[in-house]
């Protein structure tokens, strides 16, 4: 362009600006590290999902069922991120990220998790393939320590700017660790296989929709904890002027494999659960711009109401939880 003959001289003076500025950025960095910080506490209405009729079936007889139902946890995590950029089209991520979760009456859910992930990521064409590997470890303080792997991937498929598919599979391995405090921790180690598919629409810059369909077989080493579950999942979500909002509805429906005569010998468990939710995500930069000026420290509300309709009163109940929380994302060697 500035051996353009007929360059006007604020047309060359707006060039070596643009020219000094590529200068300095330099090369694109091969590396990219990020540290993400996050706080949250959830406020549990039926947190141990006490039926409705506050009794329970045991070995084929109606008792009550007394434990407490209103609780808080507050949890609070830290994650690091290495990214890698390989060719024009292609990246590698690793996620070290650790969690420490606090119950306020009972005990359940004190706990202090490790996870490790990898992931990479490639486009071919108008497709986005994501393999992934998860490891993790959850250290409980009233239970066994438990530990899961988790491999899959995800396809993604762009048919234009307003269509678009995507399908996934994962397998995963939970085992619990058994020990002289916990003899039949192992009671509950779970071989899970899923898959999954979706459709994406984008209406315009401010609503899209998506609908999923997904189905996962587990299998338990103790059988009455073998079951298969179908899912089906509706979300629209609104970038409105004042906040991210996503309304989503799940509908599944679980089919166990063999009956539990611990609870009732004559009947085979069979659950069918409808989770609602309401999510609100807002930069806490567009309120304080002088205390998160690049808009990366988020602050979301979420509500959720739980109904399960199941043929054992024991799984029969309505749960409401309000949960809110706080993320800052640092981008490291920006």
């Amino acid at each position: 362009i500035k051996s353009i003959s007929d360059l006007s001289s604020e047309d060359l003076v707006a060039i070596n600006e643009i020219e000094t500025d590529l200068k300095e950025r330099g090369e694109p960095k091969l590396w990219n590290f990020y540290a993400d910080l996050a706080l949250g506490g959830i406020f549990n209405q039926n947190v141990n999902s006490v039926s409705k009729t506050r009794t329970k079936q045991s070995d084929d007889e109606i008792v009550a069922f007394d434990t407490a139902k209103f609780d808080r946890v507050y949890s609070g995590s830290a994650g690091f991120t290495a990214i890698r950029s390989i060719g024009e089209a292609s990246s590698m991520m690793f996620n070290l990220s650790g969690t420490g979760s606090e119950q306020d009456v009972e005990t359940t859910d004190n706990f202090e998790s490790l996870g490790l992930t990898f992931g990479f990521d490639t486009s071919i064409g108008n497709h986005g393939l994501s393999p992934y590997l998860m490891l993790n470890t959850i250290d409980y303080e009233t239970d066994a320590i438990n530990t899961s792997f988790m491999a899959g991937f995800g396809n993604y498929y762009a048919i234009n700017d307003a269509h678009s598919l995507n399908y996934g599979y994962s397998y995963s391995d939970s085992k619990n660790n058994q020990s002289p405090s916990y003899p039949a921790a192992d009671a509950t180690n779970l071989i899970s296989q899923s898959i999954s598919a979706g459709y994406d629409f984008t209406l315009n810059e401010t609503i899209s929709t998506s609908l999923g369909l997904g189905y996962a077989d587990t299998n338990a080493k103790v059988d009455t904890n073998d079951y298969e579950n179908f899912d089906l999942d509706l979300r629209l979500n609104l970038s409105l002027p004042f906040a991210y909002v996503s309304i989503g509805n799940l509908l599944s429906v679980v089919e166990y494999s063999t009956i539990d005569s611990s609870i009732n010998s004559n009947l085979l468990r069979s659950d069918m659960t409808n989770t609602s939710d309401i999510m609100l995500t807002k930069a806490i930069g567009d309120f304080f711009p002088s205390i998160d000026p690049d808009r990366s420290f988020f602050i979301t509300l979420s509500y959720e109401k739980i109904i399960s309709e199941s043929n054992l009163l024991n799984y029969d109940y309505i749960s409401d939880s309000f949960s809110i929380g706080f993320n800052k994302s640092l981008h490291l060697n920006q």
